[in-house]
């Protein structure tokens, strides 16, 4: 315990990095897998703009790159955060890794997401006269609102996680934290301290998304 105190500026330095990963990731991942989702759903078969060969094209790329190890893929995709972000190790390699990696998640949350959307209600605003693009923005989008916010809140989960191994490219963060100064110093103290801060990262998560699901849900 006299450990944990003695690192306590690391420590807050440590939980500020992975607050930094967590939401930048969301920010970039977020709004690439969002666009992806809805281009997804808009050219299934069927869908408001149909297209077989886009649809055909990002299912393809989308099912080979998800099932990829994240641990993998940071290997696998240095030299792209090295051309793009000027670095393969720290902080913002990392993101750019985690953006990457859960776009491609997110965009199937997305999709399943508006599928669910009633039928019913997209041909009342075909009846209307509103066009598919005006349908996505104004109809289905609101629509699943609700589930998208259950689905993202799912996805901090996750980004949190894997923040985990940000360690392995020189990055920060309570994993790194927990590796370094806990398990390689054989300090449980300070390893436990890191598990316990990102279980409250998670349950605040996991709160407010329920609750500001449940409040959209019910209007």
């Amino acid at each position: 315990m006299d450990r944990l105190f003695e690192l306590g500026s690391e420590f807050w330095v440590a939980a500020g990095e992975t607050l930094y990963m967590v939401a930048f990731t969301l920010l970039i991942g977020g709004f690439i897998g969002l666009i992806l989702g809805i281009v997804l759903y808009a050219t299934r078969p069927g869908g408001l703009l149909a297209n077989r060969v886009v649809f055909t094209i990002l299912n393809v790329v989308i099912n080979f790159f998800r099932p990829i190890p994240f641990i993998i893929f940071i290997a696998a995709a240095q030299p792209l955060a090295r051309l793009v972000v000027g670095t393969g190790i720290g902080n913002d390699a990392l993101i750019f890794t985690l953006s990457i990696a859960s776009s491609f998640a997110i965009s199937r949350i997305v999709e399943q997401n508006l599928v669910t959307v009633s039928p019913g209600v997209i041909e009342a605003a075909k009846a209307m006269g509103a066009g598919p693009i005006r349908i996505l923005r104004t109809v289905v989008i609101p629509e699943a609102l609700g589930p998208l916010v259950l689905g993202y809140t799912f996805v901090i989960v996750a980004i949190v996680d894997m923040t985990a191994v940000a360690g392995y490219i020189g990055g920060g963060g309570l994993g790194t934290f927990a590796l370094v100064y806990g398990y390689r110093q054989f300090e449980p103290a300070v390893t436990w301290a890191a598990v316990l801060l990102i279980i409250v990262f998670v349950q605040v998560a996991q709160f407010f998304g329920n609750w500001l699901a449940r409040k959209i849900m019910r209007r």
